[in-house]
């Protein structure tokens, strides 16, 4: 990539071009991704016609919708041709919608409904992560029919690990690895192979919990079934590390208040206009702290030290606080916290909080006593920082939670709630304990 990169610096457009469609369209997604808007048209310009539509499901949302807007609707009904139905499904979603028609139009009726199929369900549900290409069989028939069926077929749909067994009614009842296949007698009935514990899963279920079965598992593929039993469709690995990635990219940009599918090389304007939201609401959730000190204005007059203090307080519940918030989200993101085991989180969360609470009160005692020698205020800061530490570990747990249960994202709203409350806790304290000691 570093290569290609140099040949376009170095305006040597032949072989920049013989590079791009050398590489693997996630690898081209990537370095489009990674350049700024003038480049990327260059370097799509280059991509062949028979790569674009692979490339454009590999681009995040927001630099997919660029390039589409400067592609005419013959040239995206052409890059679409041949694509599976699970991404075909993700790209029609940016399409306009007379390009959309006009797609449609083009496929044959068995694709027509397979898309009709993914598109009836949430994008972020298994019905719209699965691939209605799949490999079914009867129980009814032996091991020696299913291999010649599949000679016969010639190839399989990728990532293909088991084959599904079905009824007539097409009902999903198990399914059997191919390595058994290959290895079990010819004459047995398939109905005698099958692995009834198989995992199905319903369409509606959520993506989070698919990659959660898909990991917990170590599955290659799994089956998509309706609540009726009906087989609809697979989901397979490549899909769920898609997910995974996804929401590791939501929870970074989550918790510094940025959507998600952030684009690094966006223009000014439009990079401004999604970072001013919670910027706002940080600048609102300051003047309550602002609101706070205010109220302590004539102790700090008359204990002016209390304002060189007032950071370290604050700094430290902050950090103390992050600390508990990250791993509580961690937990709800992987389904090992719910409200049932919350209470004993947050007793544990409190007995680190006061014993690390009590480490640092006794160092920032120390320090502060020495460098302004008087222990009065030492204690009072001391104080005040145990006091803080155990606040943060208490609101680090049941914010999440209490967001959670709101249906508000954790990752996105968690950090501002927590610095809003530790900061006014922590002044609160200090300043308190100073007027009413000190004065």
């Amino acid at each position: 990539m570093s290569a290609l990169k140099a040949a376009l610096d170095q305006g040597t457009l032949r072989a920049a071009h013989r590079m791009v469609n050398a590489m693997h369209p996630a690898e081209i997604a990537s370095l489009i991704e990674s350049l700024p808007p003038a480049q990327r048209e260059l370097v799509w310009d280059f991509v062949d016609p028979e790569l674009e539509g692979d490339v454009l499901v590999e681009l995040n949302e927001n630099v997919r919708s660029a390039l589409i807007r400067g592609m005419d609707a013959e040239e995206l009904v052409a890059a679409a041709e041949g694509m599976d139905v699970d991404d075909l499904a993700d790209l029609v979603a940016d399409l306009p919608e007379a390009v959309t028609r006009q797609l449609l139009k083009s496929l044959d009726q068995q694709d027509r409904e397979r898309l009709n199929t993914v598109l009836a369900y949430p994008a972020d549900s298994a019905g719209g992560l699965m691939n209605t290409d799949t490999v079914s069989v009867r129980p009814d028939v032996t091991v020696e029919v299913v291999l010649r069926y599949l000679r016969m077929r010639g190839e399989l749909p990728e990532k293909t690990d088991s084959l599904f067994v079905v009824d007539r009614y097409n009902r999903f009842l198990g399914s059997v690895p191919l390595t058994r296949l290959l290895t079990e007698n010819p004459d047995r009935l398939v109905g005698e192979l099958v692995e009834q514990e198989a995992p199905r899963i319903d369409p509606e279920t959520p993506a989070q919990e698919v990659a959660q079965l898909f990991q917990d598992r170590d599955l290659v593929s799994a089956a998509v079934v309706s609540p009726t039993g009906q087989l609809l469709g697979r989901i397979t690995v490549d899909d769920v590390v898609d997910v995974i990635r996804e929401e590791a990219e939501h929870s970074v940009l989550s918790m510094a208040g940025l959507p998600d599918e952030a684009d690094v090389f966006a223009g000014v304007r439009a990079s401004s206009q999604r970072r001013l939201v919670w910027l706002g609401v940080n600048l609102c959730t300051t003047f309550i702290v602002a609101w706070v000190v205010r109220h302590f204005e004539s102790t700090i007059e008359r204990v002016a030290t209390l304002a060189a203090l007032m950071p370290i307080v604050a700094s430290m519940g902050g950090i103390a606080g992050t600390q508990t918030v990250t791993l509580i989200i961690r937990g709800l993101a992987l389904g090992q916290i719910q409200w049932s085991n919350a209470r004993w989180l947050l007793f544990k969360e409190l007995a680190v909080g006061g014993l690390n609470g009590l480490i640092i009160a006794g160092v920032v005692s120390i320090v502060t006593g020495m460098w302004l020698g008087t222990w009065k205020i030492a204690a009072i800061v001391g104080a005040a920082m145990l006091i803080n530490v155990l606040a943060a570990a208490g609101i680090g747990v049941m914010v999440p939670l209490a967001l959670r249960r709101m249906k508000i994202d954790p990752a996105l709203a968690a950090g501002v709630l927590l610095t809003t409350f530790t900061d006014c806790i922590g002044f609160a304290t200090l300043l308190g304990l100073g007027a009413l000691f000190l004065t």
